[in-house]
């Protein structure tokens, strides 16, 4: 005869056991990615892109994770954290979210919300490096055609990087090299 095993016991099938086995691990570094609201490019208006980029210079929104690089795409976010032992990922992007949907201006928002539904992640393994990953991160306005070089671009940042770090030709060279993954067009 076979027992009736309870609920937290049984084994979960689809979407919600690939997330449950997915957990927030402290010390752990992820690439972030939240979308605008049915992807509307609305952070190409500066003054709603500026208030999203002054939440990231303030401590208390990440606690005790570390927030080591980020982007602001017309209609997406990318952040590079490692996660701190307080907040799980998903709480951690809650706030985010949270806090700068209510420092842009109402127009910005849809009935009130300003980010897509979730988030995407991707953990970064014992071999990647950080910086490297963070590099490729903060380069996404020059792949994407925004502009000519990084140095061009305002609303991004890593940890790393000092004032005046980034000479304007590094800036366009770092964008250009192809990291293992990209999609490389033959020519």
């Amino acid at each position: 005869m076979s027992a009736i095993l309870p609920a937290s016991a049984r084994p979960s099938s689809g979407y919600r056991a690939r997330r449950l086995e997915h957990r927030s691990v402290p010390g752990r570094t992820y690439v972030l990615t939240v979308n605008t609201l049915y992807k509307r490019p609305l952070f190409r208006d500066h003054d709603a892109a500026r208030a999203v980029c002054r939440v990231h210079t303030a401590a208390w929104p990440w606690r005790d994770a570390c927030l080591l690089a980020w982007v602001l795409m017309p209609d997406h976010w990318h952040g590079l954290v490692t996660l701190g032992e307080r907040d799980s990922l998903s709480t951690l992007v809650g706030r985010f979210k949270a806090i700068t949907s209510r420092a842009v201006e109402d127009r910005h928002r849809v009935n009130g919300w300003l980010w897509g539904r979730g988030f995407t992640d991707r953990v970064l393994g014992p071999n990647d490096d950080p910086v490297a990953e963070g590099r490729h991160l903060v380069a996404n306005p020059v792949r994407a055609g925004l502009v000519p070089s990084l140095a061009d671009y305002a609303y991004w940042n890593a940890a790393w990087l000092q004032p005046g770090d980034l000479a304007p030709g590094e800036a366009g060279d770092v964008a250009a090299r192809p990291r293992d993954g990209d999609d490389v067009p033959s020519g």
